[in-house]
This record gives C-alpha cells, structure tokens and sequence, in this order.
C-alpha cells in the first residue's frame, strides 16, 4: 500500500479490526519511511455494482464520487469521515442484500438523502441542492419546509 504522503510503498500494519457492519478489514498502518500513519480498507472482490445515468449509460458503482460529494456537503460541519465511510457501506449493503446488479443514480441519491438526513441537515439540505438541482430559492426553500415538516 502506497503513503499518501511520501509514496513508499512500504508500510506496517499497526491495527486491525472488522468495519462497522463487517464487510471489510479495517487498517491502520504506517509507513516505514516517513512514519505517517493511514487507514485502508480490504473487502472482498464482488461483481460490480452498475450505476445507470439519467442518459442512460452505465458505469460501476464508484464509493470514490458519493464520498467526494459527501465530503462537500459536510464541509465545516462536524462528521467524521468514518460516519460517512459508514453511510456508503451501508447503501452498498443494501444494494448487494437485494441482489441489485444495477441502480439508476436518481434511486442511489435518494439513498444518501435518506441517510444523511439522520447524520446532519445542512449536510442533508447542501446534498439535496446539488442533486435535486434546485432551479431556484423556492425549490430550496420547499426543501426545508419539508425537511422542518418531516
């Protein structure tokens, strides 16, 4: 595994332990060079999940995109990573428990909004403006009513 900081690619691991819903080994390692220490995930290998678009392509399920957006919806709010690492975990759970092969990505945000709105609102609210794409400051505010309303 390579360093995030220096790119040895030799490290040790420090700790281990099963994830939060046991579907990876979680590890804490360190690099022999620089001694900075990182976690890394190891699960198993699975057919791939397909994520059809709104144009109608597809492309494999990439945990990568949904913790990018969000990493930007919970910017300056307090939500550890791991909360998050979590909240993917979980959908993918989901996902393979039902057999799903494919999902389209309107269904897959809706199964962050659902869990995110547990972890943080604002994390909630910024995710939703961006994949509801609010037109303007009435979609947005009908999307706090709602959220208020439960």
């Amino acid at each position: 595994m390579r360093c995030p900081k220096c790119g040895c690619e030799e490290s040790k691991v420090v700790d281990s332990r099963p994830s939060e819903n046991n579907d990876a080994i979680r590890r804490r390692r360190e690099c022999i060079r620089c001694g900075t220490r990182f976690t890394t995930y190891e699960r198993r290998e699975e057919m791939p999940i397909m994520v059809v678009k709104k144009d109608g392509h597809k492309e494999a399920f990439d945990r990568t995109k949904i913790m990018r957006g969000l990493m930007v919806a919970t910017i300056k709010r307090n939500v550890p990573l791991e909360r998050l690492d979590g909240l993917i975990d979980s959908i993918l759970s989901e996902l393979r428990d039902s057999g799903t092969v494919e999902v389209n990505s309107q269904e897959l945000g809706k199964m962050v909004l659902q869990r995110l709105v547990d972890i943080d609102k604002v994390a909630y609210v910024r995710f939703a403006s961006v994949y509801r794409d609010f037109k303007d400051i009435d979609e947005f505010e009908e999307e706090l009513r709602s959220l208020i309303n439960g």
